[in-house]
C-alpha cells in the first residue's frame, strides 16, 4: 500500500474542514470537528466508482489515485479494496494486488468478483494451482462468466492439465459462443496433444469468427507449412504477420501461452527468408 495520507489532508481536499476566522476580541476556544462517517464512507465509493469510470477509458494512472483514497474513506466496504486490488493487477504490481483482495475478501465472502481476480493475480505470478482454487471458487458463486472459465482453462494448460483445460474453454463458448480467444485456446491444446487437424480445425473456427485476428492465422500458417504445405502456410503467415508484427516475437507467443511444440516450429517457420521480409 502507498502511505496512508493523513486525516486532516483528506479533509480539506474534500472541503470537509472549513473552520471560520474568529470574530475580533472573540476568545479562540476549542474546535470540536463532528465527522459525517457515513458521509466519508459515501464520498469513498463516489470515489470509487470515478475510478471504474476511468478505468473504462483505460485512464489507470488516474484510477488508481482514487481508489487507493476510497480505501481509507470506506475502509470497512470491500467494494473499495476489491476495485484497488484489481487496479494493482491490473497494473501487475501484484502482491498489493493480493493484499488489497485478501482485504476485500475478510470483508465479503460471497462476491465472485475478487476471487476471480485472486486467480488472476495467482496466475500472473505462476502459481497455477492457486490460481485454479481461487477461480474455481469464484465459479461455484457465479458459474456462468466466460471470462473466468477462460482463465481457469488458461490455468489447467499451464498445469498441462489438458482435458480439464479445454472442458474450461468449452463451457466459455457455450457462454458466449463467439468467445474466440477460448476456441483459439482449445487448438493450442490439441497441437501440444499431437492433434494437427484438431488444432487447425479450432484456429480456423476462431478465424471465422475474427478475420482480422492475427494469432489463429499465425498458427495455422505454422501448422501447414510443418505438414508440407508450405506455399499456403507462407502465405498465410505473412498475411498474419502484416496484421500484427507482435506474433513474430516467440517471448510475445510464449505469454500467450503457444506451447513447446508450437513454438518449436515457429522459430523454424519465422527463419524462412519470405517470412523474415515482412517482419518490421
Amino acid at each position: 500500500m502507498s502511505k496512508r495520507i493523513p486525516l486532516v489532508s483528506l479533509l480539506v481536499l474534500l472541503g470537509f474542514l472549513a473552520v471560520p476566522a474568529p470574530v475580533s476580541g472573540q476568545a479562540l476556544l476549542p474546535y470540536t470537528l463532528q465527522l459525517d462517517s457515513e458521509e466519508l464512507e459515501q464520498q469513498g465509493l463516489n470515489l470509487a466508482q470515478d475510478a471504474v469510470q476511468l478505468v473504462r477509458f483505460q485512464q489507470y494512472d488516474l484510477a488508481l489515485p482514487r481508489a487507493q483514497l476510497a480505501t481509507q474513506l470506506a475502509p470497512k466496504r470491500y467494494q473499495t479494496w476489491f476495485i484497488l486490488g484489481t487496479l494493482y493487477v491490473q497494473n501487475k504490481e501484484l502482491d498489493k494486488g493480493l493484499a488489497a483482495l485478501q482485504q476485500a475478501l475478510s470483508l465479503e465472502s460471497n462476491e465472485s468478483g475478487i476471487f476471480f481476480s485472486l486467480g488472476s493475480a495467482y496466475f500472473q505470478k505462476g502459481e497455477y494451482g492457486k490460481a485454479v482454487s481461487e477461480l474455481e471458487t469464484g465459479l461455484k458463486l457465479k458459474p456462468d462468466v466466460p471470462e473466468a472459465l477462460f482463465d481457469l482453462g488458461n490455468a489447467h494448460y499451464q498445469l498441462k492439465q489438458y482435458p480439464k483445460a479445454v472442458a474450461a474453454y468449452e463451457k466459455a463458448v457455450a457462454q458466449e459462443k463467439n468467445f474466440w480467444p477460448a476456441i483459439n485456446n482449445i487448438g493450442l491444446v490439441r497441437y501440444e496433444q499431437g492433434d494437427v487437424s484438431g488444432a487447425i480445425e479450432k484456429w480456423q473456427a476462431a478465424i471465422a469468427i475474427d478475420e482480422l485476428a492475427a494469432e489463429p492465422q499465425l498458427a495455422v500458417a505454422v501448422a501447414l507449412y510443418a505438414r508440407g504445405e508450405t506455399e499456403k502456410g507462407i502465405a498465410m503467415g505473412a498475411a498474419a504477420l502484416r496484421l500484427d508484427s507482435r506474433y513474430a516475437d516467440l517471448d510475445f507467443l510464449k505469454e500467450n501461452l503457444w506451447g513447446e511444440r508450437l513454438l518449436a516450429e515457429t522459430q523454424k517457420f519465422l527463419a524462412i527468408p519470405r517470412i523474415e521480409a515482412v517482419i518490421p
